[in-house]
């Protein structure tokens, strides 16, 4: 007979052997989060994110995602880099600010792989019974699954007022990860669960584009994040002065709340920044072709958007940021290479209305008796 107790106490420490920095379980029951995931997306708030709209019963039942599950083993795994500080990077307009997580590796395969592997060493820990009558399913914000929810529910944090997982002791710069299985193991205390936000409301202060339209809510679609990846469009006129030099993605809801001040770093070299990515010029950034973007971005979370986005994202930087000579000249160097290509592909245009209008901020910024920084 099998101590399930002592097998969970074990879990814990094998998942500390394999770089996570907390080990909870839960059951799937999520039913308590429905109504926060419909809301969301009757109010529109998912954007063009329309796999949002899909598997909402798996999100909801983990049962019907992976058939037999009845415990989910919830991890977490510190992501925050040794890197250039955010505040200087956002401070000086000519570098280009990527999200702390895109730095470096990206963070899918090695969590699967991680739990895969602490998935193996249940099962062998567990011999005694039959393989066929056990089952597992590693995840890692790569299938309909409810993250934070889990991750709340199982006792590992709260979702704070800027909808991400926070913890007394780390903050939220980490990474979530899931083992759904049909093994009955005994369920976490959810110590952490009480919402430790209080009346703080600095997150939805500082947020550039007000998509904290109040506590807990998000509108994806002013949210940089989205802006800068998911994306598949224009980036709207209104909102792209307020990206500053956010280029992928968008940190200042993490930067800003108090619980960081615990956060740890992170000692996965795989998370630590690659190419300068921390602290690069836009100019320098702007200036790689699709060649050298696939290149440098190779088993990067940044190949989540195309060459021509990325090129759209910088080109609002640039325009957001100081006047120079050399940006006007490679913007319309650029613009002058989209025109004349004899194949235009459907995002040509945008890429190019984009550039032309980062030309514009720029020369409106050194017009006469104008200021040539922002």
């Amino acid at each position: 007979m099998m101590n399930l107790e002592a097998l969970v106490s074990q879990i814990k420490s094998w998942g500390t052997e394999l770089g996570f920095q907390d080990i909870a379980i839960t059951d799937g029951d999520l039913r308590a989060y429905s109504q926060y995931l419909e809301r969301w997306l009757q109010n529109g708030y998912h954007g063009e994110m329309h796999y949002m709209t899909r598997n909402h019963e798996k999100r909801l039942h983990p049962e019907l995602l992976h058939p037999n599950t009845c415990r989910v083993i919830t991890a977490r795994m510190d992501y925050l880099p040794m890197a250039a500080s955010p505040q200087n990077v956002l401070r000086q307009k000519e570098k280009a600010y990527i999200a702390r997580y895109a730095l470096g590796r990206d963070y899918h395969k090695l969590i699967r792989k991680r739990l895969a592997k602490l998935a193996e060493k249940i099962n062998v820990e567990i011999a005694c019974v039959p393989r066929e009558a056990t089952n597992y399913r590693a995840f890692s914000d790569s299938a309909p699954v409810f993250e934070k929810a889990l991750a709340e529910k199982a006792g590992l944090g709260w979702i704070g007022k800027n909808t991400l997982l926070m913890t007394r002791e780390s903050g939220s710069w980490f990474f979530l990860g899931e083992i759904f299985t049909n093994l009955p193991l005994p369920l976490s205390s959810p110590g952490q669960a009480e919402n430790h936000c209080g009346a703080c409301k600095a997150c939805i202060k500082i947020c550039p584009t007000n998509a904290l339209v109040g506590p807990n809510q998000l509108d994806a679609k002013k949210c940089i994040s989205y802006l800068t990846i998911e994306n598949p469009a224009g980036i709207p006129a209104e909102l792209r002065s307020k990206l500053g030099n956010r280029v992928f993605g968008c940190d200042d809801c993490q930067i800003v709340c108090p619980w960081n001040r615990y956060a740890k770093h992170t000692q996965e070299e795989d998370f630590h920044p690659r190419h300068n990515l921390d602290s690069e010029d836009l100019l320098t950034l702007f200036s790689w072709d699709e060649e050298t973007f696939l290149k440098n971005t190779e088993g990067s979370a940044i190949r989540r958007i195309k060459h021509w986005q990325w090129q759209r994202n910088i080109a609002v930087g640039l325009g957001n940021g100081p006047y120079s000579q050399d940006a006007v000249a490679v913007l319309h160097t650029r613009l002058s290479q989209l025109a004349e290509l004899d194949e235009q592909s459907p995002t040509t245009p945008i890429l190019m209305e984009h550039i032309q209008w980062a030309i514009n901020r720029l020369n409106e910024k050194n017009a006469p008796g104008k200021p040539a920084t922002p």
